[in-house]
């Protein structure tokens, strides 16, 4: 029987270079992706090179904030 508790989490992964140029709005977007990770095993926040749409190349995409 499994445990009580929420161990896996669904998180966000957002473009950092696009959110470092969205101050100027050259981008009409920000990628994301959604993933799941194991709270237990990686406390730490997830990043991961992925493939933004916005940029054109692979970039770094890290973990954000859940928006409730």
């Amino acid at each position: 029987m499994a445990k009580s508790g929420d161990i896996r989490v669904t998180i966000t992964l957002e473009c950092t270079s696009c959110t470092q140029d969205s101050v100027y709005k050259r981008f009409p977007g920000i990628s994301r992706y959604t993933t799941r990770k194991n709270r237990r095993n990686t406390p730490i926040r997830l990043e991961s090179n992925k493939f933004c749409p916005y940029c054109y190349k692979h970039t770094i995409h890290g973990e954000i904030k859940k928006r409730d």
